[in-house]
């Protein structure tokens, strides 16, 4: 393989840049010319490319977001538009292309490749941590950790105002965001849409708190959790204001919402996800040169690892009851 893409597509994630960093150079090293595109799939049907060159990619790996930006793309959900990016990739000599993102961006890739035959890795980064095939997302650690920052922010007016604080958390349908940085933050409750939790639950713990003198809880709730909760009350609410009106007519107590929102997204990527971004990116710059396509890197019990990106879609990534227990019996 003489030439391969880099693209990044999606929700942006804490780690993006060091993981292109990793392709950039380890595809140099490996004799290989990479072509870096802009503003994920319309970048590749609007020709926004350059060539990369080691210094391309200097003073970047601490950088959060990416530099090649990411954006939506009508166009390519469309077979003219995914013919336009395989005819463009084809007409630079790029037999290879590895997508930085998310499922969404691997369903892409996959056409990409059923259709134009172009050879597709991909790399998972998203904060959600919502993909099969690896342990961890690129950009998850990160996101936990910002979190816990802002919860620990939240608790010192919480313990001050003596008041219950409901905090909303990102993840789409899953709940991992929430039950890593709950459990880490101390939170009295977790709300993950994977678990059903009823009103009642969460004010008979509330209760028991107050009952052996807490004075302030905080609550974590996902943003895809359902309940008892939204009963006879405005659906356009998000979980974490319904919940806070239920708490506040059933039991009076005054309650606060924070909604966290794209802030979990930013800032500079964790000592942990620059090693997994540049050990993933690396991976599969190694992988095209083994003539393996159609795949996605992950980590598995601290090991590299290659999944039909097929096969990883399929998967649920399945919740750590193990923490998930913990997180039940510390708050108690």
């Amino acid at each position: 393989m003489k030439k391969i893409g880099v693209m990044t597509s999606g929700g942006d994630a804490p780690g993006m840049n060091a993981a292109l960093r990793a392709i950039v150079r380890n595809g140099i090293y490996r004799g290989i010319e990479v072509y870096a595109f802009q503003h994920g799939f319309q970048g590749l049907i609007n020709r926004k490319f350059s060539r990369m060159q080691r210094g391309s990619v200097a003073d970047i790996i601490q950088r959060g977001g990416t530099i090649l930006q990411t954006a939506r793309c009508e166009e390519f959900k469309t077979e003219e538009g995914r013919a336009k990016a395989g005819k463009n990739l084809r007409d630079l000599g790029i037999s290879g292309l590895i997508i930085i993102g998310g499922d969404g961006s691997f369903r892409g890739g996959e056409l990409l490749q059923k259709e134009q035959g172009i050879e597709v890795v991909g790399v998972p980064a998203t904060i959600d941590n919502d993909i099969g095939g690896t342990d961890f997302c690129i950009g998850f650690d990160t996101a936990v950790n910002t979190v816990i920052d802002a919860v620990n922010k939240i608790r010192d007016t919480a313990t001050s105002h003596e008041r219950i604080f409901v905090v909303e958390i990102m993840g789409r349908e899953r709940g991992f965001l929430a039950l890593y940085a709950g459990l880490a933050a101390g939170a009295e409750s977790i709300l993950i849409p994977e678990r059903p939790t009823s009103l009642k639950d969460i004010c008979e713990k509330l209760e028991h708190g107050f009952k052996r003198g807490k004075k302030h809880s905080i609550i974590m709730v996902a943003e895809g959790v359902g309940g008892d909760f939204y009963t006879n009350r405005d659906l356009r609410n998000t979980p974490a204001f319904a919940l806070s009106e239920a708490i506040r007519d059933t039991m009076g107590h005054e309650t606060r919402v924070i909604v966290l929102g794209h802030l979990q997204r930013g800032g500079a990527p964790s000592a942990r996800d620059r090693i997994l971004a540049s050990r993933m990116g690396a991976f599969a710059v190694d992988l095209l040169c083994e003539g393996k396509s159609g795949v996605m890197t992950g980590m598995v019990h601290e090991k590299m690892v290659a999944t039909p990106i097929k096969k990883a879609l399929e998967q649920e990534p399945e919740i750590n009851e193990e923490i998930l227990q913990l997180s039940h019996i510390l708050s108690l």
